[in-house]
């Protein structure tokens, strides 16, 4: 049901699956394995899949930090997009990505839940994007020691909750689990 006429095809977002972001996080061996198995299904299913790579002052483009998890990688063939902001549209050719491969929704995993997820779910649907959060398949680091008043498996139940109710007009969120994401057009 997305705004972007013409754009009936889904792309698989994978953000920032890297050393640093994924150290300590929640979950972390069960999420990447859920991602790893979407990244399957939508290359069986011929389905862009499309990897986000953040870097900053704290984490240097090229460092060992930086690179992203040995367990999960892009192919050649797959576009690999480098921010420097929580969204990953911001500032990025993603949306050029996209538009390229008629994507009208994508489905969004990765890491941190309560930032770079959080910001691409929301700059998705404002661009006009329909987006689903695959629940079981973001994680995020226990963040109380600076001030998170609760625990990371909170954080991305909080977050699938409110991304469950999320739409704007002519485009919805919705959260299903890795088992149930269907890559077929809406």
């Amino acid at each position: 049901m997305t705004t972007l006429e013409g754009r009936s095809t889904t792309a698989l977002l994978v953000v920032d699956v890297q050393n640093d972001v994924v150290s300590s996080a929640w979950e972390r061996d069960g999420v990447l394995n859920r991602i790893n198995q979407l990244v399957d299904k939508a290359r069986n299913a011929g389905v862009p899949v499309v990897w986000v790579q953040h870097s900053d002052d704290n984490m240097t483009y090229g460092s060992e930090g930086w690179q992203l998890v040995p367990e999960v990688r892009p192919i050649e063939s797959e576009r690999v997009i480098h921010k420097r902001y929580g969204d990953s549209f911001e500032d990025t050719d993603l949306e050029s990505v996209l538009a390229e491969r008629r994507v009208g929704r994508v489905v969004v995993t990765g890491a941190q839940t309560d930032a770079c997820i959080r910001s691409t779910l929301h700059g998705a649907l404002v661009r006009g994007y329909d987006t689903t959060l695959v629940g079981d398949a973001h994680t995020t680091e226990d963040l109380r020691q600076w001030g998170v008043p609760v625990a990371p498996e909170q954080v991305i139940a909080h977050t699938n909750t409110y991304w469950s109710w999320s739409d704007a007009p002519g485009r919805t969120g919705d959260v299903v689990p890795a088992a149930e994401v269907d890559f077929g057009p809406r």
